[in-house]
């Protein structure tokens, strides 16, 4: 077999084993050079080891193996984007796991210290609970003659939806939002679902949880927020399919994502190309992924985020609210910090304004409403071809006294108008 190296010699030169290439053989991930056709064994050849150990590297990170696949089919420097957006996926949902760990340490180190100091023993506790201060705006742009993008602020919610272009877009997009908007209103007053008539709902009280999600273990008040934020887009589905069926096409479309608070934390909701950035320590996150076509070619490696900016096929959503439930949004649960400031957007401001200015924006002195009036100045003085919308929150903190059960979660106390 002149230079080919025997399956064993080649696994340990690849530090792979002999049954991880039949594997890969199998797969059609990395075929054998040579096979012998009496006994089937496989030969391999020294050209290979390059791409044998970039396996055994990917592998190690954890990644599956048609993503392997992919990754080995790109040239080099698509093939480290490619790697970059796999370990970003990955850290994000170890953040989320380690978000988990946390909430279930605390839990259960609370029931330790409720049996260890005896149930009837009161104490008092001080925590620190953040305020939201908030603004929001949308604007038709100079471009557009009518404008389908919603931006609403509130004490308990903040959203933005951009409706499709045509009849019903408009209409579709504010109704995404009034179906979160509702959940700030969710009481022990009407104790109703979040898509009752706002009219029929009193206001919850400033600075206080609604009263259902009070007094929850943490654990318990996260499920309980994403699931009424779950309950809310669905409600948003069926008033959109309404929506749709009033139209000449009978279709209709819109993006939504919001942010609803309780306590210290937030749930997400996100579907479409709309965004929402976290400004923190000097850095600015993206909190989203755009579900369009474009980004689907990005995440493949078939395109480089900078050739995605251009690409005409960027508007192409592959996830969307349509009326049908086709589509389910992204949810996930993250945690507020004294100092935070959080922008949520239609696609028609980074589209114009590069994440750079974003962040310089963003780290300004000034509050809300006026970062987010220099934030639509920036996309009309770059052309703003599409409606721009934006809403602007920070976080800020506030001492809190609370008197509890040794063994029980401290009580959410009040005060404040927007916690």
């Amino acid at each position: 077999m002149g230079d080919l190296l025997t399956i064993g010699a080649f696994a340990r030169a690849a530090r792979l084993s002999p049954k991880a290439l039949r594997l890969y053989d199998e797969r059609g991930l990395l075929r054998p050079a040579a096979v012998d056709g009496e006994s089937g064994y496989r030969y391999y050849g020294p050209g290979q080891l390059e791409k044998a150990r970039l396996i055994a590297s990917l592998r190690r990170l954890g990644m599956p193996l048609a993503r392997v696949r992919q990754v080995c089919d790109l040239p080099a420097p698509d093939a480290a984007e490619a790697v970059a957006a796999y370990w970003r996926q990955v850290t994000a949902e170890s953040a989320a796991r380690g978000r988990l760990a946390t909430l279930l340490v605390g839990h259960l180190s609370g029931h330790l210290s409720g049996h260890l100091s005896g149930r009837d023993n009161a104490v008092e506790t001080s925590t620190t609970m953040p305020e939201i201060r908030y603004a929001a705006r949308s604007e038709r742009g100079p471009v557009r003659t009518s404008n389908e993008d919603v931006a609403y602020a509130g004490e308990r919610v903040l959203a933005v939806a951009d409706g499709m272009r045509g009849p019903g877009g408009d209409r579709a997009a504010a109704a995404a939002v009034e179906a979160v908007r509702r959940l700030r209103s969710r009481s022990a007053h009407d104790g109703g679902p979040p898509d009752d008539p706002p009219g029929d709902v009193p206001d919850a009280l400033p600075g206080k949880l609604p009263e259902e999600l009070s007094g929850k273990l943490p654990e318990e008040l996260s499920e309980d927020l994403l699931g009424a934020l779950a309950d809310a887009v669905r409600g948003a589905e069926r008033a959109i399919r309404d929506i749709a069926a009033s139209t000449p096409s009978g279709e209709t479309v819109t993006t939504l994502t919001a942010l609803v608070w309780a306590g210290s934390r937030f749930a997400l909701a996100h579907i479409g190309d709309s965004r929402a950035y976290l400004f923190r320590d000097g850095g600015l996150f993206r909190l989203t992924q755009d579900h369009t076509y474009v980004q689907s070619l990005v995440g493949e490696g078939r395109l480089t985020p900078e050739e995605a900016v251009s690409d005409p096929r960027r508007p192409l959503l592959v996830r969307a609210l349509t009326g049908t439930g086709a589509s389910l949004p992204d949810l996930s649960l993250h945690e507020a910090v004294p100092g935070d400031r959080y922008l949520l957007c239609s696609d028609g401001l980074p589209a114009v304004v590069p994440d750079r200015v974003l962040r310089e924006t963003l780290a300004g002195p000034g509050g809300p409403r006026e970062v987010v009036d220099e934030l639509i100045d920036l996309a009309y003085a770059a052309g703003a071809p599409d409606n721009v919308a934006c809403v602007v929150a920070d976080v800020t903190a506030t001492e809190t006294s609370a008197v509890t059960a040794a063994d029980g979660p401290a009580a959410l106390g009040d005060g404040g108008t927007a916690r």
